[in-house]
C-alpha cells in the first residue's frame, strides 16, 4: 500500500507497522517507568511513613502552657506554697522540657495563647492547691478546704490537632504523677512526724488528681478537627489537578499536545508561539478556573455535607488564593522542565507538603529535616488559614496572617521562575518545536489539501 508524498510530489511506503514484540524490546519503554516509579515509590514512603513512624521519639518543642494559680498558705508563720514547687520541677525536669516548650504564664494570658492556635494543652495549678494538700494531710486543721481532692487541672486544645493535644497529655500526666508521687512522700514523712493523721479514703503516696477538659471544644461537624486538613489539600489537590488539565487543554488547542477521547484522537496544526506567551496563557486560565473548583470544593462540604465553617466567604478567597499559586507552580515547572515538571510538582505540593504540613502529626513531632521544609512547604502554610477560619473565628495571629504571608511569598516565587526560565528558554533559542520544523509542517498539511487529502 502506497500513500502521497508529504509534498504531493509522488507515492512512497506506509509506514510499518510495529509489534508488541519490538515494542517491548526497547530499553526506554522499561528504563523510563521503572527508574521514575521507583525513585517518587521510595520518596514516598520515606516522606509518609518517615512522618508518621515516632512522633514521640521526635517529639521536641510542642507548645504548652503552666500556670501556677496556687496562692499558697501559712502555716506557724511560715508561708508553704507546694504549687510552685510543681512547677519548679515540671520545668526542669528533662523528659518534660525535652519533648514540651512549657510557657510559664498566668491563667488568662495562657487562655488567649490557646485562643489563638498557639498551644495544644496548658497544665492549671489552682489556687488552693496548697490549701487542699496540706488539709488532707491534717497538717493544717484551721484550713476550710471543705474536703476538695488536691486537683491540678489540664486544659487541651482539640481545635489544634488531635494527635498534638494526645501527646502533651501523654507527657503531661506522668510528669504530674512523678510531682504526685514525690509530695506524697514528702507530706507523709511530714504528718508522721507531727503524729498527723491524713484523711480517710485518701491515697496518702499518691495524693494528686488530674483532672483534664476541653478548653474550647471542636464545633460540631468538624471531622474531629480534621475538616481544616482535609479542605487545605483538597484546595492544594485543586490547584494541581487543574493546572494539568489547563496544560493538556492549552497545548492541545497550540498543537504541541493531542486530544484523545475514546478511540477519537486528534492532533491541531502547531502554532508559533513563544514558551513565555504560552506559560502566560495558561497561568491566565488557571486564574480564571481555579476559584471555581475550590468553589466548588466548599459548596459541596459545606452546602452538601454540613461542614462547619463560619467565615465561608473568606474561607473560599483564601483557599482560591492558595489553589492558584499551586496551579501557577504547577504550570511553571511544566514550562520549566517538561513532562517532567508533573512529577517535580507532586512531590513538592502533594507528598512532600502531606509529610510536612502538620495536618495529623503536629510540627514539633516530624523528624527534623521535614521540620524544616515545613517553613515553606505550601500546604502548611495553607492548613494555618483554614485552621484559623474554621475553628479560631479568623484571628489573624492564629495562622491566618501567616498562611496569608506564606503563600503570597510562594506566587512571587513561581511567577518569577515561570517568567525567568521561559524568557531565558526563548532568548536562546530553545523554541518547543524548531521554525524550520514548524515551517515543514504546515507546508506538507498545505500540500496534503491541496492534493486532496481529508482537511
Amino acid at each position: 500500500m502506497t500513500t502521497p508524498g508529504p509534498d504531493g510530489s509522488g507515492p512512497h511506503s506506509a509506514a510499518p507497522t510495529v509489534r508488541v514484540s519490538q515494542l517491548l524490546r526497547s530499553r526506554t519503554v522499561w528504563l523510563m517507568p521503572l527508574a521514575a516509579a521507583s525513585v517518587l515509590v521510595f520518596l514516598m514512603t520515606l516522606f509518609y511513613v518517615g512522618s508518621v513512624v515516632n512522633p514521640l521519639g521526635h517529639l521536641s518543642g510542642l507548645p504548652v502552657g503552666l500556670s501556677d494559680e496556687d496562692q499558697g498558705v501559712t502555716v506557724s508563720g511560715q508561708h508553704v506554697d507546694i504549687g510552685t514547687e510543681v512547677a519548679t520541677a515540671l520545668e526542669h525536669s528533662h523528659a518534660v522540657t525535652s519533648r514540651l516548650a512549657l510557657d510559664a504564664v498566668p491563667l488568662a494570658q495562657a487562655e488567649a495563647v490557646m485562643r489563638r492556635d498557639g498551644a495544644y494543652a496548658t497544665i492549671v495549678i489552682p489556687a488552693d492547691f496548697t490549701a487542699d494538700l496540706l488539709a488532707a494531710y491534717d497538717l493544717a486543721s484551721t484550713l476550710a478546704s471543705g474536703g476538695a481532692k488536691p486537683t491540678a487541672r489540664l486544659l487541651t486544645n482539640p481545635r489544634s490537632g488531635s494527635i498534638g493535644v494526645e501527646l502533651a497529655t501523654g507527657v503531661a500526666e506522668p510528669a504530674l504523677h512523678a510531682a504526685s508521687l514525690q509530695i506524697g512522700h514528702e507530706l507523709t514523712a511530714e504528718a508522721a512526724k507531727l503524729g498527723r493523721t491524713p484523711g480517710a479514703g485518701f491515697n496518702t503516696t499518691d495524693p494528686l488528681t488530674v483532672a483534664t477538659s476541653e478548653f474550647d471544644p471542636l464545633p460540631p461537624a468538624s471531622a474531629l478537627g480534621l475538616s481544616a486538613f482535609y479542605v487545605s489539600l483538597l484546595s492544594i489537590m485543586s490547584g494541581f489537578m487543574g493546572a494539568i488539565l489547563v496544560h493538556t487543554t492549552v497545548d492541545a488547542a497550540l498543537g504541541y499536545g493531542v486530544t484523545e477521547i475514546g478511540p477519537r484522537w486528534r492532533q491541531r496544526m502547531p502554532v508559533a508561539i513563544s514558551r513565555w506567551r504560552t506559560l502566560l496563557a495558561k497561568w491566565i486560565v488557571a486564574v480564571v478556573v481555579e476559584p471555581v473548583l475550590t468553589g466548588i470544593l466548599l459548596l459541596v462540604s459545606i452546602g452538601l455535607l454540613g461542614m462547619n465553617a463560619p467565615s465561608s466567604w473568606e474561607l473560599w478567597l483564601f483557599t482560591s488564593f492558595a489553589a492558584v499559586v499551586i496551579a501557577l507552580g504547577t504550570l511553571a515547572l511544566f514550562a520549566a522542565l517538561g513532562s517532567l515538571g508533573q512529577l517535580v510538582a507532586m512531590l513538592l505540593f502533594i507528598y512532600l507538603a502531606l509529610a510536612s504540613s502538620g495536618g495529623t502529626i503536629p510540627i514539633q513531632a516530624l523528624p527534623s529535616a521535614l521540620r524544616f521544609v515545613a517553613n515553606f512547604e505550601p500546604l502548611r502554610q495553607v492548613l494555618d488559614g483554614v485552621r484559623a477560619l474554621l475553628y479560631f473565628g479568623g484571628a489573624w495571629d492564629a495562622g491566618l496572617t501567616r498562611g496569608v504571608v506564606m503563600t503570597s511569598v510562594g506566587l512571587v516565587l513561581w511567577l518569577v521562575v515561570g517568567w525567568a526560565v521561559t524568557t531565558w528558554y526563548d532568548r536562546t533559542g530553545r523554541d518547543r518545536l524548531e521554525p524550520e520544523i514548524l515551517e515543514y509542517v504546515h507546508r506538507s498539511a498545505q500540500a496534503y489539501t491541496a492534493g486532496g487529502g481529508a482537511p
